[in-house]
């Protein structure tokens, strides 16, 4: 019996042991190393924000600098130019083959007069200088004749065509809070000026159609709407999109001797298909890519098809200039590179690829459609 307990203590014992070896290396892996410290912080989360992954993939790459012809930049901005200003825009314009800029920011009366001597005074075939309507009579009666009559004058002092703003439709309000709607006939006798004179229109109506859905997880614009709230278009302050569209359809279906230049690709970028089907049924409605490339970019197959067969009815724009950026159009339009990142990153978080149209097509956009509704442009300056 004694024999027995002793045995019995010694494997208890034994037992206690091996447990206490067992539980050991499992205590001890609980204070991380210095190398599993490293991974843990440097395998954090980043948010939506910070998330920017670098690509690996290898493929040839085209970095155009200049474009391939001399182009017509349909689309910029430029307030109250000064001399300075001006040598150096065609300095730069020089550099990447602009060979005229149309300037869509004129204004009217004594201000246009100003930036056309500023502009057309010193370089007379380099720049173009678009009108811009005044509503601060609007709820005094007999307005669209007076505007008529403004832009009359307007191409006296050396407008070149007429742009309407994005508050065209959705800001401009009568005295009484009503909206001023983008086919208000009120504006008849504006447009009706503009098809006597043969100008065209550079109008902005909307703004991408994200903007109007709620900003939320499945809105694809949501970053720039983060950066730039105020572009939210919410139900409780603007029209709905498809009101808009349809405004601005009739708008153009009425005055059909008119061309309508749509800003931004019409905001049918990411349905060219809906965009297609408009120009079928508005011979007088044409288009800029303007601030829009990143939609051509994602979808190169279909904008390729697309350019091609609407060649007629497609301009070159930039809108915001930076004479960096141009080359990412030269990029897309001039060659089929792969998968590469678009200049600003709040109009995409997706990368972009070239969608190399032909030359003849090429010409059209960069500078023959524009020489067709623009008057006034020297075409000797282009290739035939």
């Amino acid at each position: 019996m004694k024999s027995w307990r002793a045995i019995s203590v010694s494997a208890a014992t034994l037992a206690c042991i091996a447990s206490v070896a067992l539980l050991w290396p499992r205590a001890a892996s609980t204070q991380p190393s210095a190398a599993q410290s490293q991974q843990s912080s440097s395998t954090q989360v980043p948010n939506i924000e910070e998330y920017n992954p670098k690509s690996t993939l290898v493929v040839p790459e085209h970095k155009i600098q200049r474009a391939k012809f001399p182009f017509i930049d349909i689309h910029s901005h430029h307030w109250n130019p000064t001399p300075e200003h001006v040598d150096q825009l065609v300095k730069e314009m020089d550099s990447i083959n602009l060979q005229v800029l149309v300037n869509l920011s004129g204004g009217t009366g004594e201000e246009l007069r100003k930036t056309v001597a500023t502009m057309k005074g010193r370089y007379p075939t380099r720049f173009v200088v678009f009108a811009n309507p005044s509503y601060n009579d609007i709820d005094t009666p007999g307005y669209g004749q007076r505007a008529a009559e403004r832009l009359a004058a307007d191409v006296r002092n050396g407008a070149q065509g007429l742009k309407i703003f994005k508050n065209f439709g959705m800001d401009v309000k009568y005295a009484n809070g009503e909206r001023v709607h983008a086919d208000d006939p009120i504006f008849d006798p504006l447009f009706e000026k503009c098809a006597e004179l043969k100008l065209p229109v550079l109008i902005h109506i909307a703004e991408p159609s994200a903007f109007f859905d709620p900003w939320d997880k499945d809105n694809e614009r949501w970053e720039e709407l983060k950066e730039f709230p105020q572009r939210a278009r919410p139900p409780s302050k603007y029209p709905p999109f498809e009101t808009l569209m349809t405004e601005r359809n009739h708008l153009f279906a009425k005055h059909p001797k008119v061309n309508f230049i749509a800003a931004h690709l019409a905001f049918h970028g990411n349905d060219l298909q809906r965009l297609g089907k408009l120009f079928d049924t508005l011979p007088n409605m044409y288009v800029d890519i303007a601030a829009v490339l990143a939609e051509l970019g994602r979808q190169p197959y279909s904008a390729h098809d697309f350019l091609v067969k609407y060649q007629d009815r497609v301009l070159m724009g930039k809108d915001i200039y930076e004479v960096n950026e141009y080359k990412w159009y030269f990029r897309a339009l001039e060659t089929r590179d792969e998968y590469f990142e678009y200049y600003r990153r709040r109009h995409a978080f997706w990368r972009i690829y070239g969608f190399e149209v032909p030359d003849e097509v090429l010409k059209k956009i960069y500078y023959k459609n524009a020489l067709k509704l623009v008057p006034g442009i020297d075409a000797k300056a282009f290739p035939n």
